[in-house]
């Protein structure tokens, strides 16, 4: 790469999803950029002020020097292109790099020489110089090494959490060549305090990435087998860790429904590259199924505690608590499996956009808690701050006289609730 002045540099962040936008905004504040995203709705909306996903203020939208745009022809001839799409598992959990090659099309027609690629989206190691490399190649007719380099740097936004933001995160680097590595630093250096961390390889920062969230999935699946052998036994699982957490290195894990679009999704990436390099991979898998698991188990433990045909309602249908993305969300099959048990379900999300569950879905959202009251049951799914600050007395008005309010998050068991209520949490 030619340019000597970092701060003259010419930026495309191709994605203005979770990852995207925050990462685009940021970069904006130090380097010409521009935010590229396939749909045109959603460049409107931020054009207008407004982020769907929360993650971004929208005064800071406003002021924000990022140009947004769903026109290719706006990101031709850039310095660095950043790639942060998508990378799901199809309905058979194995990776769909569909949107990843479609971005490599959109990307490779735009390049010039002396151009970087970097990738964010997560992966197995090798997809970034095996798959990628050859796709902008063929799209651009440049060849990788030489009229351009690639580059990876993992994201590790999460969603909700304006703690552990973009500004303050450790990023992991990794050029093609020492030459990149060092423009990522210095590019990336700009945008955080938390400061760089140089990656052994490309294909060493996607393994990070890759088992990042991988242990995490399958430190969760060992504390939901607990709560089902708990559960057994007459116990808790949120009484027992209590007890647990009194010991300084016990690891602070809590049962959930454990879905989105890293958590959910990567454990497969993972285990696809471990097959096809010969090993069967027991433990992740393990922990996946034990996930899958949860919500149907769930969702029969809380059918024992009703009559037939029960009237139902679910708070939260999002894949965690206090954001409204949908993607991938496991509450949705504790509703399939109710259903399958012949209950009547509602559904009620604080953040979720009703046609995004409806396309998502075909789950209507009700519009209100007492559309449908009284109930049989109340189903605490996902611990939005509005569901965690209701009171015994609102939960009573919903519910019939001997209703359930099975609080699957433990975010109600500190309530004193009427003693014409019954009360169940793993």
């Amino acid at each position: 790469m030619s340019q000597t002045n970092t701060a003259d540099i010419r930026v495309a962040v191709i994605g203005l999803g979770y990852v995207g936008l925050p990462l685009a905004i940021s970069l904006a504040r130090h380097f010409p950029t521009v935010g590229y995203d396939v749909s045109a709705s959603r460049i409107e909306e931020l054009r207008a002020g407004r982020d769907r996903t929360r993650e971004i203020e929208r005064d800071t939208l406003r002021e924000s020097r990022l140009r947004a745009s769903s026109a290719p022809a706006d990101i031709a001839g850039m310095d660095l292109y950043i790639v942060t799409v998508p990378t799901p598992v199809d309905a058979r959990n194995e990776p769909d790099l569909g949107p990843l090659r479609g971005a490599c099309e959109t990307v490779g027609a735009a390049l010039r020489k002396g151009a970087v690629v970097v990738f964010e989206s997560t992966v197995y190691p090798g997809v970034t110089e095996d798959i990628c490399g050859p796709a902008l190649e063929r799209a651009s007719g440049l060849r990788c090494g030489s009229d351009f380099h690639l580059g990876y740097s993992p994201e590790r936004i999460n969603p909700g959490d304006r703690e552990n933001t973009i500004d303050r995160l450790i990023k992991v680097i990794a050029g093609q060549t020492p030459e990149v590595t060092e423009l990522l630093a210095r590019v990336y250096g700009a945008v955080t305090s938390g400061g760089v961390f140089r990656a052994a390889s490309i294909r060493t920062a996607e393994a990070a990435k890759v088992i990042e969230n991988a242990q995490r999935d399958i430190n969760i699946a060992f504390i939901n087998e607990v709560t089902m052998i708990f559960d057994r036994l007459g116990l808790s699982i949120y009484d027992v860790l209590d007890a647990s957490y009194t010991k300084w290195n016990f690891l602070k894990f809590q049962p959930g429904l454990v879905g989105g679009h890293c958590i959910g999704v990567d454990p497969f990436y993972l285990a696809r590259c471990a097959q096809d390099a010969g090993h069967h991979p027991e433990i992740i898998l393990a922990g996946r199924r034990i996930n899958d698991g949860m919500g149907p188990w769930l969702a029969e433990r809380i059918s024992g505690g009703l009559p037939s045909a029960a009237r139902v309602l679910v708070l939260g249908l999002t894949f965690k608590e206090n954001v409204p993305d949908l993607r991938n969300s496991k509450v949705a099959d504790l509703i399939r499996r109710l259903r399958e048990l012949k209950h009547e379900v509602l559904v009620h999300d604080a953040l979720a956009d009703a046609a995004d569950a409806k396309r998502e879905y075909g789950e209507r959202l009700i519009a209100s808690l007492d559309s449908g009251a009284p109930y049989d049951c109340v189903v605490g799914a996902v611990p939005h701050r509005e569901y965690v600050e209701l009171t015994g007395a609102r939960l009573a008005g919903l519910l019939r006289t001997g209703g359930l309010v099975a609080d699957v998050k433990g975010m109600w068991r500190r309530m004193e609730l009427p003693a014409t209520l019954r009360q169940w949490r793993p």
